[in-house]
């Protein structure tokens, strides 16, 4: 950021602001409170360095008229990363204890397939999509013929490639359970020292991919029986968040579960969907 929050020598007038506020809710659907100016000044000030530019007036016309690719960096900018492993411990206890026992069930029964299908969206750097693989290959492990695939995506392109790298600080650990560590991480010796990476079991069964929760259709092929989208719609405007769920539930299957960060809901945004946990919700057949 440079010196007072300012870019090429002055800061972000209220009619930049507006015409940056407008871009960010049609292109993501994040709506950017008054209060957030210094925000948005702080992460695009570094971007306007980058190419020259030496106002954000500047950088506005460039997003729109000389250079639309631009956007992607734009939104890499004013996203918020801010993830951890098992986050919301109560929702991965519900996943063990309740779901997890239904699926064994009904695959006994011969009432469903041995494959489940998740789809972390919003997964910013990967902790949620391998913290999901730990919890499920742990209770469905592959040598019981039980197959796990995940779908980790975001709007980030930078987050995206860190979830891939899949390498975090040590310190790290300490929120995974500890039975899970040798198991499924990988610890660094030598130049890779106070670092881990994800280890081959749970990196075979996750995938990445860019998907903007705000476009007209997702570049998703099936449906789902887990969908987490949590911490990310209590950014978006109320007319974007009724539509973002509507999506999701396109590609849940009946009997699927979508799961909300503790702040968020989906009352009243799906007539199928029936809450059966800490904002876990089930998909009737309407979905």
């Amino acid at each position: 950021m440079l010196a007072g929050g300012q870019a090429g020598g002055r800061g972000l007038s209220h009619t930049e602001f507006k015409l940056f506020q407008e871009l960010i809710q049609r292109e993501a659907g994040i709506y950017l409170a008054e209060t957030k100016k210094a925000l948005l000044v702080g992460r695009l000030a570094r971007r306007l360095r980058e190419l020259g530019l030496s106002s954000f007036e500047d950088y506005h016309r460039y997003l729109t008229e000389r250079d639309p690719a631009e956007q992607v960096n734009m939104l890499d900018c004013v996203s918020t990363n801010e993830t951890h492993f098992f986050r919301e411990p109560k929702q991965f206890e519900f996943l063990a204890e309740r779901i997890v026992p239904q699926w064994l069930a009904e695959a006994a029964a011969g009432t469903r397939p041995r494959r489940i299908c998740v789809w972390s969206a919003a997964c910013s750097t990967g902790e949620e999509p391998y913290s999901l693989a730990m919890a499920l290959l742990d209770r469905l492990p592959p040598q019981s013929g039980w197959e796990v695939e995940i779908l980790g995506s975001d709007i980030s392109t930078r987050a995206l490639a860190r979830a891939r790298e899949a390498v975090w600080p040590l310190e790290r650990a300490c929120e995974i359970p500890e039975a899970y560590l040798p198991r499924f991480m990988l610890r660094g010796t030598r130049s890779q020292e106070g670092r881990m990476k994800a280890g081959p079991q749970i990196r075979s069964v996750v995938r990445f991919e860019r998907i903007n929760l705000n476009a007209d259709r997702y570049p998703v092929i099936g449906r789902f029986d887990l969908v987490f989208c949590r911490n990310v719609l209590i950014y978006f405007a109320a007319a974007s968040k009724q539509r973002v769920i509507r999506q999701l539930l396109r590609h849940l299957r009946s009997g699927g579960y979508l799961f909300l960060g503790h702040a968020e809901t989906a009352i009243g945004m799906g007539d199928s969907l029936q809450r059966v946990g800490p904002t876990i919700y089930q998909a009737g057949p309407a979905a």
